[in-house]
């Protein structure tokens, strides 16, 4: 089976399947994808994602603000664990720093100090709670390794989610108990680094997502991406590490389970004995 572990269920474009999220999210189960990570990007959306989760039995929601999200009130860190909790968040984020667009167009982006402390009250409200962080980076290597390192516990962690950066920053992520994701991106033709990073990176730190309606891979590019399309992620890896695509999915699938320990209870039936025995469940 495969883990979509970061999708953005509330913003897909459903035109293929007549508006039907159901229709979107069976067409991903008939290839195997069993378990999905929907994203919060707002506190104020989070309330409609919880609501495909209670809708879906196999959805798990995450609560956080996006690096790039201009909010008319900074969230405190009780505020964002209310959310979490009222809403049974597996994990908090995506949360972060992103850096890119502040050199492009600075007044329509938040500026790097109140990326940095809405940063930073996500991490800590993540460590009272002790959930993982899924944590957007781009641009901001020093400052992103310096903040999760202040107020993450590494035997909590978190996820570097569509990971774009260097090998250097993923090893001193996975180092402090972290975990790298990849999307699409890692089928695009200019994507060389990715790919080496994914036959570098232990096999049991890497996650798959579809990072969707963003980002779909070889072949679909150019078009809405789907949560069906992480099996494209999957076979990418292995073909890279020369294994078979079932065990990049048993062990993308396993790694996902042990950091997002609140969403083992949500997990297909076959996999709950397998899990018990991790003690995950």
């Amino acid at each position: 089976m495969f883990v979509d572990s970061h999708c953005h269920l509330d913003r897909l474009d459903l035109s293929a399947f007549d508006g039907d999220l159901g229709a979107a999210l069976d067409a991903a189960r008939e290839r195997g994808v069993r378990q999905f990570l929907a994203i919060g990007v707002t506190l104020e959306e989070v309330p409609a994602v919880a609501a495909i989760a209670r809708d879906h039995h196999d959805v798990v929601i995450s609560a956080g603000v996006h690096p790039l999200h201009r909010v008319d009130e900074e969230p405190s860190v009780e505020a964002i664990k209310e959310v979490a909790e009222r809403f049974t968040a597996v994990a908090i984020g995506e949360c972060g720093l992103d850096y890119h667009y502040l050199q492009r167009s600075p007044e329509t982006v938040p500026s790097r100090e109140v990326q940095r402390e809405r940063f930073r009250r996500q991490l800590i409200a993540a460590s009272e709670l002790e959930l993982p962080v899924i944590i957007h980076t781009r641009d901001a290597r020093d400052e992103t390794l310096e903040l999760i390192k202040a107020h993450t516990d590494p035997a909590v962690g978190g996820v570097l989610h569509c990971f774009t950066e260097d090998l250097g920053m993923a090893r001193e992520a996975v180092r402090h108990g972290f975990y790298i994701s990849l999307s699409g991106i890692i089928t695009f033709r200019n994507a060389g680094a990715l790919r080496e990073l994914a036959r570098q990176i232990p096999l049991d730190r890497l996650l798959i997502e579809t990072d969707s309606p963003y980002l779909a891979p070889v072949p679909h590019r150019g078009a809405s991406n789907q949560p069906a399309w992480v099996v494209e992620v999957a076979e990418c890896i292995a073909a890279e590490r020369g294994i078979s695509v079932d065990e990049v999915a048993m062990q993308t699938t396993a790694n996902f389970y042990r950091l997002f320990r609140q969403a083992a209870p949500h997990a297909p039936a076959e996999m709950r004995d397998s899990l018990a025995a991790a003690g995950l469940v």
